[in-house]
């Protein structure tokens, strides 16, 4: 089996999205399609339980946003009675194993699993199973039996973030020297941003040095851009690509720390506050924006359905299907992305709540949050 490839086009996913957003909204139609009228069903189960096991600390959006998100919806969806059990495996693939394991004796529904290693946890996921908890993969495709993965496109992911650094660059592309800081090895989204942006950069720019950031940790990052500078040389370095935020704040770091005055363009990934900031400051270039809030919502929908046997609430969530190395035609929900730039930030975080001006625009960044009409 290959990595994790989806099934559906982009057109196809829309529709979908589409269709599922429409019949979700219309709450009688999947009633009458589940038995008709809703006072001769059995009720609910409500009392329930999902335990919540994300990767790290170092990505502000799981502490932040997505644990929130989903304790807030799970209480929504069972009128207050269902419960959240939180971990969090602070990068450590070890602890997410103890971890997994307290939330199987502790007799959780369903566990919705962001994977540190996805390899290593497997063994794991079929424990559950077999204990009768089902496991949904959220956000990291993990491997062994899983019910249903949510996330976003990954390969897609990447393809942004390569055609916003060509668009960065335009004529002098084809003679510029990039740097590419790619994500943990051992998360499987690493291969698939990977992927999408050698699909748009490779052949087009020249790749002087790449690098796999274990544990997507900033600290690592920082010291293999300090290996590329003193490899390639600062003022030979045109772009960045770095994966996610935290790690295109350590190459920034690195770049000025080495004597840089003007930056080249850095992509970015999740749309942290302080990458937002970068941007706004014209430190970083871009970042990808994933709807936090349309991912950790449908997570906690598909789990509250899977464990009531909504099925077909569940199946019009999971419209598309993904492969893992362990297992073909995993039930899943792909989140579109969008390119964030000085340009959107408005329509995007802003629009959606995710942060405020004043959130955004503090003192140190007053001046040129006025700049770019950020007020």
């Amino acid at each position: 089996m290959n990595a994790p490839t989806p099934h559906r086009t982009a057109a196809a996913r829309l529709a979908l999205a589409v269709g599922c957003a429409l019949l979700l909204t219309s709450c009688g139609v999947v009633d009458a399609a589940e038995g008709g009228d809703s006072t001769q069903r059995p009720k609910k189960r409500e009392d329930l339980t999902v335990g919540l096991l994300l990767p790290d600390k170092e990505t502000k959006r799981f502490e932040k946003f997505d644990y929130p998100l989903i304790k807030a919806r799970v209480a929504d969806l069972t009128h207050g009675k269902g419960k959240v059990r939180y971990a969090n495996a602070e990068a450590s693939a070890k602890r997410q194993s103890t971890q997994f394991d307290q939330m199987i004796a502790a007799r959780v529904d369903a566990i919705l699993v962001d994977a540190v290693d996805a390899k290593a946890i497997a063994p794991d996921v079929r424990k559950a199973k077999e204990a009768g908890i089902h496991v949904i993969a959220y956000d990291r495709l993990a491997e062994g039996p899983v019910d249903a993965y949510i996330s976003h496109d990954n390969e897609l992911v990447g393809e942004v973030q390569g055609r916003a650094l060509m668009e960065a660059l335009g004529a002098k592309a084809e003679t510029s020297k990039i740097v590419m800081l790619n994500g943990s090895p051992a998360d499987p989204n690493t291969a698939r941003f990977k992927q999408g942006a050698l699909g748009v950069l490779q052949n087009k720019v020249s790749i002087a040095k790449s690098y796999d950031v274990q544990e997507w940790l900033p600290k690592v990052a920082e010291a293999d851009m300090e290996k590329a500078i003193a490899a390639i040389g600062l003022n030979n370095i045109a772009a960045v690509y770095s994966a996610n935020d935290g790690m295109a704040g350590a190459a920034i770091d690195a770049l000025k720390k080495a004597g840089a005055t003007t930056l080249p363009p850095v992509t970015g990934q999740d749309a942290d506050l302080p990458a937002v900031q970068r941007i706004v400051a014209g430190e970083q270039y871009m970042t990808v924006y994933k709807s936090f809030l349309e991912e950790a919502n449908n997570a906690a929908e598909i789990a509250v359905a899977k464990i009531q046997e909504q099925d077909i609430m569940f199946d019009s969530l999971t419209q598309d299907t993904v492969d893992s190395p362990t297992q073909d035609d995993i039930p899943s929900m792909l989140v579109p992305v969008v390119a964030l730039t000085k340009e959107n930030i408005k329509t995007t975080v802003i629009k959606d709540g995710v942060y405020t001006v004043k959130d955004i625009c503090t003192a140190e960044y007053a001046a040129d949050c006025a700049a770019i009409g950020l007020e």
